[in-house]
């Protein structure tokens, strides 16, 4: 199959969220299966230079949008694993930022129609195009709007996934003037939305099929309290909605020959961790002692990730023998909240309230307890990076988290971690004791430890249930 994937961030190239990881790395596990694939982004201004010093110019054109036709330059980025596109124009992607700008239905518009044009302009003829997101919801549409009138368009296959349906891209429906899209779409059962237009709808409803990161996910978004307003148009078309859960690169998240950590380490050499433990605790200016369990927290700080459970329980977590690390940046209320309480248990706590990719490594790979307790996550990626280094999480059963940690068994043994079901802190709490607990119990402990890091979270499966999919798809 020839397969063209979009999206509006990918690692290494540009990143802001999980999106960029899933970009980053799903493409290639495809690639590797023997399918071909192309991956297609803006060409951002904060993109590094090393990338750009291996992009070749290979075409131009000019989309129109209204009345202005509007440059579009297509460069290459030479590269051994797979073949990357970006869509150049100054005006719309020379930003201090990627997203959050008063024209983003206007900047978006212009890179999903670009796309769309460019499969004709260089002839790639894929089989199935796979859009991710907000920022490429128009694709499913224009495919099927180009075919109308343009036989080139007329096979080709959309695929179109939701990362987050909480981010939808609501703009004034001014926009579909200037997508130079029909006003036939502007219905209930199409893009409209509240008077408004809605990208994400778009891909929901035009796309051929519909995914989203993870099974329990799936279900979860067609009722009210997950469905974000969307939950009716996507029981109208959970014919063709599938939850195939993320995975990580294993080549990036590996403690074994992790760069970003001091000491490398693996099931047979655990030791190793603790001397990770050390450094971490050196670095952050907590008294270092290889013994007491330290929990973590990697995290946007925004209430949607469970912190008002987290502020309920926190004093009554640093009443016990732990200590507590904090890296990440978000609303400023749990900002503070975690700023009073380093300065309160100054020996207990400590907050680094910015985002470092190198030190998220070391707090991964350092720490024992990871702490996520999600009110929602499609899927998370978090939990998947601590059990691999040998992390053990505590979450909440919604989403991606019901489905790729296994609450521990004390009568067996099984399990890659804790969790609890209900939205409530002191369910949360009375886990975290549970896991402190296991934790003074080296054996249980180190068995835990074990089978989260060997639990198999890497793109394997999730390439082959993406690839089913599309070859699916094409049999219709």
């Amino acid at each position: 199959m020839n397969i063209v994937y979009v999206s509006s961030e990918a690692a290494p190239f540009i990143k802001t969220g999980g999106l960029a990881d899933v970009a980053g790395s799903l493409p290639k596990a495809i690639r590797k299966k023997g399918q071909k694939i192309s991956l297609v982004l803006p060409l951002y201004s904060q993109i590094d230079d090393k990338y750009r010093e291996k992009m070749v110019k290979v075409k131009h054109f000019y989309v129109d949008l209204q009345w202005r036709h509007v440059y579009a330059g297509i460069l290459k980025y030479e590269d051994d694993e797979l073949d990357v596109y970006f869509i150049d124009n100054e005006y719309y992607f020379k930003r201090d930022g990627i997203y959050g700008y008063f024209d983003d239905g206007e900047r978006f518009t212009f890179f999903n129609k670009a796309v769309c044009q460019m499969l004709k302009e260089l002839d790639l003829k894929p089989d199935i195009v796979h859009a991710n997101d907000w920022h490429t919801g128009l694709i499913p549409l224009y495919i099927k709007d180009f075919a109308k009138g343009d036989p080139y368009y007329k096979d080709i296959k959309s695929v179109f996934t939701i990362h987050n349906l909480k981010y939808q891209g609501v703009f004034d429906k001014e926009v579909l003037s200037i997508a130079g899209l029909s006003f036939e779409y502007f219905t209930t059962d199409g893009v409209e939305f509240f008077d408004k237009i809605n990208f994400l709808k778009a891909g929901i409803v035009y796309s051929d099929a519909l995914t989203t990161v993870s099974k329990t996910y799936a279900e979860e978004i067609r009722y009210d309290f997950y469905g974000e307003n969307l939950q009716g148009i996507i029981r109208k078309h959970e014919h063709k909605l599938v939850g195939i859960v993320n995975g990580i690169d294993y080549d990036i998240y590996n403690p074994e020959t992790d760069k970003n950590i001091p000491f490398n380490y693996n099931i047979n050499n655990l030791e190793n961790k603790k001397k990770n433990k050390l450094e971490l605790q050196k670095l952050y200016n907590l008294p270092q002692d290889e013994n007491i369990p330290l929990i973590s927290i990697v995290s946007r700080l925004v209430s949607s990730k469970g912190f008002d459970l987290i502020r309920y329980i926190l004093e009554e977590i640093l009443k016990e023998d732990v200590q507590f690390v904090v890296l990440g940046t978000g609303e400023r209320e749990y900002e503070d909240m975690f700023k009073m309480y380093a300065w309160k248990y100054e020996k207990k706590l400590s907050a680094h309230i910015y985002f470092n990719q190198r030190e998220s490594h070391l707090v991964y790979a350092g720490s024992d307890i990871f702490l996520m307790p999600s009110l929602f996550e499609p899927c998370g990626i978090s939990q998947l990076i601590a059990m691999r280094y040998g992390t053990i999480p505590v979450v909440r059963e919604t989403g991606g988290l019901k489905d790729t940690v296994i609450p521990y068994n004390k009568y067996t043994g099984e399990g890659t971690g804790f969790s609890f079901a209900n939205y409530n802190a002191h369910e949360l709490l009375f886990s975290v004791k549970e896991a402190i607990s296991l934790y003074k119990d080296k054996e249980n402990w180190n068995n835990l430890v074990v089978q989260a890091m060997t639990a198999k979270h890497d793109w394997e499966n999730s390439s082959i249930e993406y690839i089913k999919l599309f070859e699916s798809l094409l049999k219709k």
